[in-house]
């Protein structure tokens, strides 16, 4: 395959109508493709994994399927009614209103598509957006406020709860933390550099600090050379239209991060989808792009992107790297991957998926990252060939037009990815990917035991529990935050209607004792709210969770 970096150049054509004979003739199909011998939930592949890949995606039975549309259709009548009786001046109307002056004017506010959000969502409104007054480590403390006009508007009562769990922050590996002795060099660095860059790399924003961590980043991916952003979402949005454009090809999986998307959109090259973590789907895509080429002309072209995460946010599932490698290998395509959530999280020493599936970072064209989870700090990375960070930091718009990141940032950045190396002098980076591994485990075989559903890979620290019911979202949230534990809920539209779910993260920090009391509080809230949907509480694979194996060794 032609040098990987040329992904950033575009002059790179791929030859596909010249190879379209031979792929044809290698026989393209389910039996002699790389799908063969997965199994569901899947067992290993063949030689492509060199270990088993369990994960779950159990249906929930029919009746809560239906009981899910009549919750949302009860809702939605009742929605109807009271816009009615706002209408009629039988209710307050709170929502915002054309001006009488600008009734001849396009609306500003649209009225019906705001309907979900006005007689829907604010019934459920105070679960999210509560304001935290404390560092987001394994517990942390949460500034107490009421409504008294049904979640319209919210007062606070200069009451703080303390010390609740923290479920939700994506400190896997417990770097979000107040320590003294931990935070002594971004101390330093704050005293010495001050908190703000005040200009783009390409001008007068590159500063020692953000070199030595684009160095020490490149030497934990193991590769070439790693360029380091401000920001984690416009990592992705900013990067991706200066990688591909008009007369290319990406091909995104459906569950995609908004990011990937928007830098998909913006980019100008043409879109497709596949169906999520779908092998077939995706080489089904593959061929079709080599055979027809583009649309009308069917000229070759000029570029094919994969489009993957590490771990997907919302489902809890580890891309099936072994195999999009193979079929990017096959078909002559590149490969970009997001590990914003699976860095550090995943990995026998944290290095992410490509450690995770003992494979080559030499075999992923794009590496992208950040540094908002696992690290406790901000930011992201693109790293991999040194052609292609080089044309990155001549082309990306983040480069030319985004503030560096605060030098304290890079600080705490190196701090933590310096543990995780051991470059610090000690096991402790060690002990926490462990540690997460651990309580990851733990914390998934006991909501399989309890009966949840549950989604996602057995090794993703992302545990998305199934809620269903629109009525239960708010429900759940509130009594678990009774019991001094903070969970994020999740709805339509960021998820499918009929797939409401919690989304819990676990940590490296949180101790056995705060995930019993978690577990406990699910237990007996999952009797009270009838969530405990699964018909196959019992793990099929009881072996992979001996907690001997996951002990750490001294």
């Amino acid at each position: 395959m032609a040098n990987p970096s040329a992904v950033c150049n575009g002059h790179l054509h791929h030859h596909h109508h010249q190879k379209q004979n031979n792929l044809l003739k290698s026989g393209i199909s389910k039996k002699n493709g790389i799908t063969k011998g997965m199994k569901k939930n899947g067992v290993s592949n063949g030689t492509l994994y060199k270990k088993t890949f369990i994960e779950h995606f159990e249906q929930a039975p029919m009746y809560v399927a239906v009981f899910t549309f009549v919750g949302f259709a009860v809702g939605t009548i009742f929605g109807y009614l009271r816009d009615f009786m706002r209408a009629w001046g039988l209710e307050k109307r709170n929502i915002a209103a054309e001006r009488e002056q600008q009734k001849d004017f396009v609306p500003l506010y649209q009225d019906f598509e705001n309907f979900y959000t006005r007689n829907l969502y604010l019934r459920i409104r105070d679960n999210w957006n509560r304001p935290i007054c404390s560092v987001p480590g394994p517990q942390f403390d949460l500034m107490e406020r009421v409504t008294d006009d049904y979640n319209w508007t919210f007062r606070f009562t200069g009451r703080t709860i303390k010390n609740v769990i923290n479920m939700g922050s994506y400190n896997y590996l417990g770097f979000a933390e107040t320590d003294v002795n931990a935070l002594k060099t971004v101390t330093i660095e704050l005293e010495k550099y001050g908190t703000g860059v005040c200009s783009t790399r390409q001008e007068m924003g590159t500063l020692d600090k953000h070199v030595e961590l684009e160095k020490l980043v490149a030497k934990f991916l193991g590769v070439e050379d790693a360029m380091v952003f401000g920001m984690g979402f416009a990592t992705n949005s900013m990067n991706i239209p200066a990688l591909v454009g008009k007369g290319c090809l990406i091909l995104s999986d459906e569950l995609n991060h908004t990011s990937l998307v928007l830098g998909a959109r913006l980019s100008g090259a043409t879109i497709r989808i596949f169906k999520h973590n779908n092998m077939q789907s995706l080489e089904k895509l593959l061929r079709d792009a080599i055979i027809y080429g583009q649309p009308r002309t069917h000229r070759a072209w000029r570029k094919i992107i994969i489009l993957v995460e590490g771990i997907y946010s919302m489902e809890g599932s580890i891309v099936r790297l072994p195999e999009i490698v193979s079929l990017k290998k096959k078909y002559k395509a590149y490969l970009y991957l997001d590990e914003a959530h699976s860095i550090g999280a995943v990995g026998a020493t944290g290095r992410g998926v490509v450690e995770y599936f003992g494979m080559s970072p030499d075999d992923v064209d794009v590496l992208m990252g950040t540094f908002t989870k696992s690290f406790g700090a901000a930011g992201g990375y693109i790293a991999g060939r040194k052609g292609l960070v080089d044309f990155l930091r001549t082309h990306s718009h983040s480069a030319v037009y985004a503030t560096s990141m605060c030098p304290a940032v890079a600080e705490q950045i190196i701090r933590a990815m310096k543990c995780l190396m051991g470059l610090d002098g000690t096991a402790q980076g060690l002990q926490r990917v462990r540690q997460l591994e651990k309580n990851t485990r733990y914390f998934r075989r006991k909501l399989h035991e309890m009966g949840f559903i549950i989604y996602g890979n057995d090794d993703s620290p992302v545990v998305p529990l199934l809620l269903y019911m629109p009525g239960k979202i708010g429900a759940f949230a509130r009594r678990m935050l009774e019991k001094n534990i903070g969970v994020v809920v999740v709805g339509f539209p960021a998820t499918p209607i009929t797939e409401s779910r919690a989304r819990f993260c676990v940590s490296a920090a949180h101790t056995r004792e705060m995930l019993d009391t978690v577990l406990n509080a699910l237990d007996e809230l999952g009797d009270f709210l009838h969530l405990k949907y699964s018909r196959y509480s019992k793990s099929s694979h009881p072996e992979l969770y001996e907690e001997s194996r996951l002990e750490l060794e001294d």
